[in-house]
């Protein structure tokens, strides 16, 4: 029987919380996040690259304790959480030099996918110092980009998980609620796009789309382990009008509600976006809605 008590899109049954008992009865001088862990390998819950989902586990079994439907053992460390004692990147000072040429005379551009590697330091600086948003740690699946034309570093991109639920998106793609929960993860989002403010090149930005558009595919395929196969972004109609997406084949969709995803008040509380999508197959639609 459901619960109702829900927790990342899983909805905690009674044969869930009889497990989850049984299994601390059974470790009774486990951690939790050792707990945790024997759980995601009881229940398979991994990610699509196939590491375990302690993190949503372990925050799954809190829920269930926190309403009393399980006793977990005593906390018996709390390690350093990056994500909320952030720092600020470190800052790396790099040659400013002015560039104002037309696109042939800086190709071919240099493209490093830089994370996990000692660039994304330099990444991360960038981002903080000349992005009008600063630097923001993605959540989830993400992969950061940095362009290079002569060995200097003109642009910068990341990608991320996409949002789970965004209204015109998910009417555009013609998914079911279940369907879209069960292949989000085949949409990368463009969390991040810069070009730094001493770059001065026409048509530079939608080339930089169309480069990505090739390798992007490829990394998140060789890094998470599945395909993706549509782009989408969000462009701050007060601030851009989305040329750059435009001109390089990007289709329009709508807006958003500008309400984010966990409004209440049903009134709006930020920048309305327009949202953009780029299909990376022809059957995109297809395959997104197929369960």
């Amino acid at each position: 029987m459901n619960l109702k008590i829900k927790y990342r899109g899983r909805v905690a049954t009674t044969q869930d919380v009889s497990f989850i008992r049984k299994l601390i009865a059974e470790h009774p001088d486990d951690s939790r996040r050792a707990l945790s862990q024997k759980l995601c390998e009881a229940w398979n819950w991994r990610q699509s690259n196939g590491v375990l989902r302690d993190m949503v586990c372990r925050g799954f079994m809190l829920r269930l304790d926190s309403v009393g439907l399980i006793k977990l053992p005593p906390k018996r460390c709390s390690p350093n959480n990056p994500f909320v004692n952030r720092k600020k990147p470190q800052k790396i000072v790099i040659k400013e030099s002015s560039i104002n040429a037309p696109l042939s005379t800086i190709r071919p551009l240099e493209v490093h996918q830089v994370r996990y590697t000692t660039s994304e330091k330099l990444f991360n600086s960038l981002i903080e110092e000349y992005h009008y948003l600063d630097y923001c740690h993605p959540v989830g699946e993400h992969l950061k980009y940095l362009f290079f034309s002569k060995g200097d570093p003109i642009a910068c991109m990341s990608w991320s998980s996409a949002s789970l639920h965004i209204g015109c998106r998910d009417k555009f793609i013609g998914w079911s609620v279940d369907v879209r929960k069960k292949n989000i993860h085949m949409i990368a989002y463009n969390s991040r796009f810069l070009i730094l403010p001493f770059v001065k090149s026409p048509y530079l930005a939608s080339h930089i789309l169309g480069i990505i558009s090739k390798i992007l595919p490829v990394d998140w395929k060789k890094i998470y382990n599945h395909p993706i196969h549509y782009l989408e972004t969000f462009v701050d109609t007060e601030r851009f009008k989305g040329t750059c997406y435009k001109a390089a084949n990007w289709q329009y969709i709508g807006k958003t509600t500008g309400r984010g995803k966990k409004d209440k008040t049903h009134k709006i509380n930020r920048s309305i976006k327009a949202v953009w999508g780029y299909p990376l197959s022809k059957k995109f639609k297809e395959v997104l809605r197929h369960a």
